[in-house]
């Protein structure tokens, strides 16, 4: 069910910093559109952190809504807290939702027998399967690859999105899991080289703006045509450096609302997108193809 590109959607807000429903329904619908093989909803594109927890239910019941099974939806409920994670997990677990990503406990720095604990007591919580999140730059911890083989064993632990962008990692984790477990590329940077090494899809930021591109590139990675995924990641690397020159999402929402998508609102502490890189992005959403609003 979870394979291609799994895109980690952007929460739209208005000018009265509120969940811009909308406008929601307008990029889902694109991405129905596109070709997108499934929605990530409220992860940390989605700017989950700053959302209320009735925000974070609301958002991901209508995202299911909209969505009306034209593809799969993974719930973002991960937090630093196991009995948050759990209680906010259960409180989505009827929404339709097919799964749940879970993100690595971020600030408590907990050791490697807290994040098992930690993942184990929120995929025995759940009717649900659970995608386990390593991004360490974004938490600090770092999961080691036997902690994921110990957690593979779980039944209602289906893959994980790996964001090192390490590649050593990705065959580590590999030769110590069994064959039905899935791996997921977190960093679009290293993602075709992930899924040459036997990753099964990248849950994108990039794909936000460009899903068609991004779902193809899986698709020729799946096929082995190499030259032709090669050839078309190198021409989205321009973008993946726009989309990260300030910390994600603030380059994206701006491309987003250069595109007309959204209004490209931010929850503090994010800030605008610094003036300085405005040409930068809007070169490269050209190069990659993408129409701009104003464009004459």
């Amino acid at each position: 069910m979870f394979k291609g590109s799994l895109v980690a959607l952007a929460t739209p807000f208005d000018s009265d910093n509120r969940v811009d429903f909308a406008a929601l329904k307008g990029l889902i619908d694109f991405h129905a559109s596109e070709g997108t093989d499934g929605l990530v909803i409220a992860g940390t594109t989605g700017e989950a952190a700053t959302l209320s927890k009735s925000e974070h239910e609301e958002l991901i019941a209508r995202a299911v809504e909209i969505v009306d099974g034209r593809m799969p939806v993974i719930a973002g409920t991960g937090s630093n807290s196991t009995q948050q994670t759990i209680d906010l997990s259960q409180a989505v677990g009827d929404s339709g939702i097919d799964a749940y990503l879970v993100v690595v406990p971020y600030y408590n720095k907990p050791m490697q027998e807290g994040m098992f604990q930690h993942f184990t007591a929120i995929a025995d919580a759940v009717s649900k399967p659970v995608m386990m999140y390593n991004v360490p730059g974004r938490t600090v911890a770092d999961m080691q690859a036997d902690t994921v083989a110990r957690l593979a064993k779980h039944d209602n632990i289906f893959g994980i999105k790996e964001a090192t962008g390490d590649i050593g990692r990705l065959n580590e984790i590999k030769a110590m899991v069994h064959d039905d477990f899935r791996l997921y590329s977190g960093d679009d940077f290293t993602a075709l080289e992930f899924l040459e090494n036997g990753g099964h899809g990248i849950v994108t930021v990039s794909g936000n703006v460009v899903p068609r591109a991004i779902a193809r590139l899986c698709r020729l990675a799946a096929a082995g045509q190499h030259a032709e995924a090669k050839a078309l990641d190198e021409s989205l690397q321009p973008l993946n450096n726009a989309l990260f020159a300030e910390s994600n999402p603030i380059p994206l929402k701006w491309a987003l609302g250069q595109m007309g998508l959204i209004s490209p609102y931010l929850r503090l502490p994010l800030t605008e997108f610094a003036e300085q890189y405005h040409a930068q992005m809007r070169a490269a959403l050209k190069l990659a193809g993408v129409a701009l609003e104003d464009a004459a």
